[in-house]
């Protein structure tokens, strides 16, 4: 298609009017408002704090089932709200509830309301509950799935608004039986002692659902519906206390990682620059694009951010700048061809578009599936990964191909502004491959069998969280105001050596408008006795800082079992649809099998820092481990799209699967390096500059680039290769 100069110049220009655009509204917002902007943005209990809420139990003796139960629904109820959230067991008989991003707690109460008891009864049951007999109810709380008010407004009912109910397998029969042996009676709803509704059964409802209508106003309806959910809840909870909260990690950790991501994006956008000159240009103007609409996106629909959030964005990142990569060396191998500038950016792109999509769509189904089944920081991380994604393959495809070829149509066709591709080298990967395999599968039995010996000498095999295996949770009372940095400055090491723990176990949580502290941190023994964990810290606090120690509780992790059985099993299904998927699209299970193979590999060789360091095992450990799962399925298809197109290209000519393998490898190696090497520096300058506890999140991060990098060029095609020769009935090429 040929281009006036005017079209040209429009074409340019528009582009630019939305790379403008885009980064005003990222910065100011939309409408005046900050709607849509950066500053907009949603930030979790570590990045901003939130509001604290405590709750009793009334019940006497309540099982631990029950409590499990009622912190999971809990978690359920305020999902909508915030995916970052936590939720966790304090002392014996009361639960806390933290939301992020909150500075009003009564706005939070009134949309939870007061947790109580629900029940269904029939005339029988209401008449015995009535004069405070004993009764058996139809139905409880617990049988009872979802509660949703609704206008029917299209009716020509006078009373259009009403409740939609939907129960659980047990929930359907009871109501079934219920409604079937009370048609034409009423069956009372009573929530915390009074009756809410008294709904006529007109027939038997066998469906698992149903409707209460002739509510006179969407108020009513929607009361009543809030009701129903908060009374599924087993157990009946009292609001005792109820706080705003300081962010765990501090204004100075989201300064210095703001600081740090600015230098690392620069960087960044410098090496594409000297690396790939007029596309480096483009990357980086694509790359700001990409920037401001994940930001955009992310505020408009009112995401929280957390720093697992932010490892999804670090992800997506990456992400894009390997698109740009994968395109541009592309364009160098059609230019060494002898092809013209403007058919070396058609062919360019053109050639790396199957290897685009492919890395992106395996990576989208892992992000897709930890959102679905996902819960707490798994799901925020799995949405930031999903946007980033999207957004990676729409600025590569879009954006760059379309502000690259502007620039062509105006007549930047000069070869040496895109460079040339340099002979690859001939380097034998899969003979070095096996003695690769060799050498982490015993790294990773060694590191394994460490776990026993930790367990033996330090108590446990691993340095779990708080919030995977609970602790102690302090509320200190000083004579004067702390910040957050200065509480970890003065009051948590002395808190450690009290203790005997280490400083990056201790989280610290500031208390709105009082001079209280919040310090969780593993559990101190207290046997009553001046030798106790807890009598030294709190002879410490008093002794050293003049602080009272208000109140000691033992907290369980805000990580439920369901949480953790929902993340192990989405995980697993993510791995599951990703082998299905590479195997369909390269026509070989064998890819896909070396595929899910070589990212196990990956989050072992990652968790044997958790071992060998006694890195702290929390979220941010999920959030690091999904994040290289992520990158390392990206890395892995870019070398399979080479060894699929060499197969087609080579196999016809007799070459041997050993020799398409090492081509492959070392004509995607530049790619590897590049990626990995901006990736890597941008988590580096977050590692030089961040607080402690981003410290380690960066330094495991860094870490999953390095072996991703390693396990991509040294062990995901040699482990093909194998099994390709050596397993079925194939030609043994060895």
């Amino acid at each position: 298609m040929k281009y006036s100069l005017t079209k040209k110049i429009s074409y340019s220009i528009i582009i630019l009017m939305l790379l403008v655009g885009l980064t005003l509204t990222t910065i100011f917002g939309m409408n005046g408002k900050g709607y849509g902007s950066a500053k907009d943005i949603n930030l979790g209990l570590d990045l901003a704090g939130g509001v604290s809420i405590t709750y009793e139990i009334q019940e006497d003796n309540p099982t631990s089932q029950d409590i499990e139960d009622t912190i999971y629904k809990l978690e359920k109820r305020i999902e909508g709200r915030s995916t970052e959230s936590q939720v966790y067991k304090e002392g014996d008989k009361r639960i806390t509830v933290e939301i992020p991003g909150v500075t009003d707690a009564n706005e939070i109460l009134t949309e939870l309301g007061t947790p109580g008891s629900l029940e269904f009864l029939d005339y029988t049951g209401y008449t015995a509950w009535s004069q405070g007999e004993d009764y058996t109810p139809l139905l409880t709380g617990s049988d009872v799935k979802a509660a949703q008010a609704y206008s029917d407004t299209s009716s020509n009912e006078s009373t259009p608004y009403g409740v939609s109910l939907t129960f659980t397998d047990e929930g359907s029969e009871k109501f079934a039986d219920a409604t079937s042996k009370n048609i034409g009676s009423r069956i009372y709803i009573i929530y915390d002692g009074a009756v809410v509704s008294y709904p006529t059964v007109n027939t038997a409802i066998t469906g698992g659902s149903a409707s209460i209508t002739g509510m006179e106003t969407y108020e009513a309806a929607d009361n009543l519906a809030t009701y129903i959910r908060i009374g599924s809840i087993p157990l009946t909870l009292n609001e005792v206390s109820s706080n705003i909260v300081g962010a765990q990690l501090g204004q100075d950790a989201i300064h210095s990682s703001l600081i740090a991501a600015g230098i690392g994006f620069v960087l960044l956008c410098i090496f594409m620059i000297a690396i790939y000159r007029v596309p480096g240009v483009v990357a980086t103007l694509s790359l700001i694009i990409y920037t401001t609409l994940v930001l955009f996106l992310v505020s408009v629909y009112d995401l929280t951010l957390t720093l697992p959030g932010i490892a999804g964005i670090i992800l997506g990142i990456g992400m894009a700048v390997d698109a740009n990569v994968i395109i541009f060396t592309r364009i160098k191998e059609e230019l060494a061809d002898g092809k013209s500038v403007k058919q070396a950016v058609k062919g360019g792109f053109h050639n790396a578009l199957s290897a685009i999509i492919d890395g992106n769509v395996t990576t989208l189904i892992a992000a897709l599936v930890l959102g679905i089944f996902g819960t707490g920081t798994i799901k925020g991380f799995a949405i930031t990964l999903a946007i980033g994604v999207v957004l990676s393959v729409f600025t590569a495809l879009a954006v760059s191909q379309s502000l690259l070829t502007a620039l062509v149509n105006l007549g930047v066709t000069d070869a040496k502004y895109f460079g040339v591709a340099r002979e690859p080298k001939k380097t034998n990967f899969v003979k070095a491959g096996k003695f690769c395999m060799l050498g982490s599968l015993i790294v990773i039995i060694a590191c394994f069998c460490m776990m026993p010996v930790n367990n033996k000498s330090k108590g446990s095999p691993l340095n779990f969280s708080v919030e995977f295996a609970g602790g102690t949770s302090l509320t200190v009372g000083f004579d004067k105001e702390y910040s957050l940095s200065e509480a970890e400055k003065d009051i948590v090491p002395v808190i450690a050596e009290a203790a005997g723990i280490g400083e990056a176990g201790i989280s610290v949580q500031t208390v709105s408008g009082t001079n209280e502290i919040v310090f969780k941190m593993p559990e101190l023994s207290d046997d009553g006795t001046d030798d106790s964990q807890m009598s030294k810290v709190r002879s410490a606090l008093t002794d050293k800082l003049g602080a009272d120690v208000k109140e000691a509780n033992v907290i369980s992790g805000s990580v439920s079992s369901e949480m953790s059985k929902n993340a192990i099993f989405s995980v697993i299904l993510a791995a599951i649809l990703m082998l299905i998927y590479i195997a369909i699209r390269f026509h070989d299970v064998k890819f896909g099998a070396s595929a899910v193979i070589a990212l196990l590999h990956d989050v072992a060789m990652v968790f044997c820092l958790y071992i060998i360091l006694r890195l702290t095992v929390g979220n941010t450990c999920i959030a690091c481990l999904l994040t290289i799962v992520g990158y390392s399925i990206n890395a892995t298809i870019i070398i399979f799209d080479r060894v699929r197109e060499n197969i087609g290209v080579m196999k016809p000519k007799k070459a041997t699967y050993k020799d398409i393998v090492n081509l492959s490898i070392n004509q995607t190696f530049s790619r590897t390096i590049y990626t990995s090497l901006t990736t890597f520096v941008t988590i580096f300058v977050l590692y030089i500059m961040g607080v402690a506890s981003i410290k380690e999140f960066a330094l495991t991060l860094m870490a999953g680039v390095v072996i991703g990098a390693y396990s991509s060029v040294c062990i995901t095609g040699p482990l093909w290769y194998y099994m390709k020769t050596k397993l079925g009935k194939t030609e043994k090429d060895a």
